[in-house]
């Protein structure tokens, strides 16, 4: 009898934790979608370094920047579940792809927000993490939380 008590309680926080991620996430892409609409006037490029001497004329620029912005998302249990799953039959892990997508995204627009009025954004980089992954154990690797970091240069007029 226990025994079937800890089962329902374990299906019963996983339902829980599906339908609050689920909540969560769709608030979070919302958000996502409201500022990027908000900072969609902000170019942002990415150049290499002979094509920015050539197109473009940075002494009209008068202050330069280093800005960035980083996030740490973690993933809810269910969608680890499937995960987990997915590793054992293979195949794409969307509910990972989701949390990545999610990262990057809120990392690039905290970079936009932290830059404020300025009129080009270039040479964009991002760098992803997992953290505190797995439990440590050798064929462990299940990601808990995962770390996205934007950085780019402001330029001001």
């Amino acid at each position: 009898m226990e025994y079937l008590i800890a089962i329902g309680f374990t299906i019963l926080l996983t339902v829980v934790g599906f339908v609050f991620g689920t909540i969560n996430e769709k608030k979070h892409y919302a958000s996502i979608l409201e500022r990027e609409e908000k900072l969609l006037n902000l170019p942002t490029l990415t150049v290499s370094a002979k094509s920015l001497s050539q197109d473009l004329d940075l002494n009209q620029f008068s202050q330069v920047r280093l800005v960035s912005g980083g996030t740490v998302l973690s993933i809810d249990y269910f969608k680890r579940f499937l995960g987990i799953l997915r590793m054992f039959f293979g195949g794409n892990i969307s509910a990972y792809e989701s949390l990545i997508d999610r990262a990057r995204r809120e990392a690039i627009l905290r970079l936009k927000e932290q830059a404020g009025n300025a009129d080009l954004i270039i040479n964009l980089k991002l760098e992803t993490s997992d953290v505190g992954s797995g439990s440590g154990k050798k064929n462990d690797s299940s990601v808990t939380c995962i770390e996205t970091f934007a950085y780019a240069t402001a330029l001001y007029k």
